[in-house]
């Protein structure tokens, strides 16, 4: 398996897939089985052209991509410019399944696991992983997800929200030759592939953990047999002055989602936002169904938390895995990261490279991002979450 990423700036269509093709080649030495590119909404008016131009300059067997709000190859993150990317790989020994799906054709929640995969066209014993990418004006991806994680539930599933657009119909989803305007398109790659998923939600916790002793579906009642407004005073009188600034305004709780885990470290929790509060009950409403006895704890969000969060999972990733060798990753990060919240670009690239080396990494910046956290996918916000690609033996 090798893998190779190039990125243009150039605002030409012809010179930006010319320039990225020529990287790729030399990268690699031979046509790949796989291409993936990210075209910012500067290229517009050439969607159409994306998917043929790709497939004849670089003779891939699939393609595979769509808009973004802002474009990710090599390593650098294109922002607020025009820009291209192409990812590619040659896979020996790995089948590609892609799929288009419209938001009318999902088989219903409650459906076996056959019927996902008949959707798909893989079975649970092909042991497949996935990648992802939606439309967020015209598909359901939350019903997508937990359909694919019933059929599969071993499988990395891993992608994003297509971004650029200001209204429905200008978002583009690029698939061997073909553009979608609606819909959503994956990729199930099955034989000697693993996809290995690290999700950074940009937050840390603040306090202990705790116990939800009482709550209604995303109403969070009673932590430790205490109102959770109780527990959030306390907090404050606990905490320095910067944290304390950072409750009035990015406050979040983490839930972990594996019920076996006792002492979850940060990156094992799903961050979900506190939309309100009942001053008179001492009550908070949650994004994101609860039940009692989940393990939760406090988290803040800013660029400095961010940057720490990154940096601990990719350290822990690194740690966990330095027998495995990685030959190219996907990164699909949120539009409210890079330039917007560090000040400066290549923010999560740059740490990536710290803490794994050259690997080739290319992706976009999403309208939301696809991810596992405790052994569910979800689809987050705020997120950087990586795929890395590696063989199975």
């Amino acid at each position: 398996m090798k893998w190779a990423s190039a990125i243009s700036e150039q605002s030409n269509l012809d010179g930006a897939l010319s320039e990225c093709a020529e990287l790729i080649r030399g990268q690699l030495g031979e046509p790949p089985q796989l291409a993936v590119a990210f075209v910012s909404p500067h290229f517009q008016s050439d969607y159409t052209r994306v998917g043929p131009l790709l497939s004849e300059t670089l003779g891939a067997e699939h393609t595979f991509g769509c808009s973004g709000g802002g474009i990710i190859g090599a390593g650098l993150e294109v922002e607020q410019r025009p820009a291209l990317s192409v990812t590619a790989a040659t896979l020996p020994g790995v089948d590609v399944e892609a799929f288009h799906l419209s938001g009318d054709n999902l088989p219903d929640l409650d459906a076996g696991p056959d019927k996902w995969q008949e959707l798909v066209g893989v079975s649970g014993s092909q042991e497949p992983q996935f990648v992802l990418l939606a439309d967020p004006f015209s598909f359901p991806v939350q019903n997508l997800i937990m359909g694919l994680d019933f059929a599969f539930p071993s499988a990395a599933k891993i992608g994003g929200l297509a971004s650029g657009a200001q209204r429905p119909g200008d978002n583009a989803l690029f698939l061997d030759g073909q553009i979608y305007d609606t819909g959503a398109i994956g990729l199930a790659l099955h034989g000697n592939i693993m996809v290995d998923t690290v999700v950074a939600q940009g937050c840390r916790p603040i306090g202990d953990a705790m116990r939800i002793t009482s709550s209604h579906r995303n109403v969070l009642a009673e932590l430790d047999g205490k109102p959770p407004m109780a527990v959030l005073q306390d907090l404050f009188r606990s905490l320095p002055e910067r944290d304390r600034q950072l409750m009035g305004h990015s406050l979040f709780l983490g839930v972990v989602m594996d019920e076996f885990l006792d002492n979850p470290l940060q990156g094992d929790f799903l961050i979900r936002n506190v939309v309100g509060m009942d001053q008179r009950t001492g009550s908070l409403a949650i994004g994101e169904m609860l039940k009692e006895g989940q393990l939760v704890q406090f988290h803040l969000r800013d660029a400095e938390t961010s940057a720490q969060d990154l940096t601990f999972v990719l350290e822990r990733y690194a740690a966990d895995n330095r027998e495995n060798e990685v030959p190219g990753a996907l990164l699909f990060s949120c539009l409210g990261r890079g330039q917007y919240l560090y000040g400066r670009p290549n923010h999560d690239t740059d740490i990536f490279r710290e803490k794994l080396g050259q690997v080739p990494l290319g992706g976009f910046f999403c309208n939301g991002e696809i991810g596992p956290v405790g052994g569910t996918t979800f689809l987050h916000g705020y997120t950087s979450s990586f795929g890395l690609f590696r063989s199975r033996v």
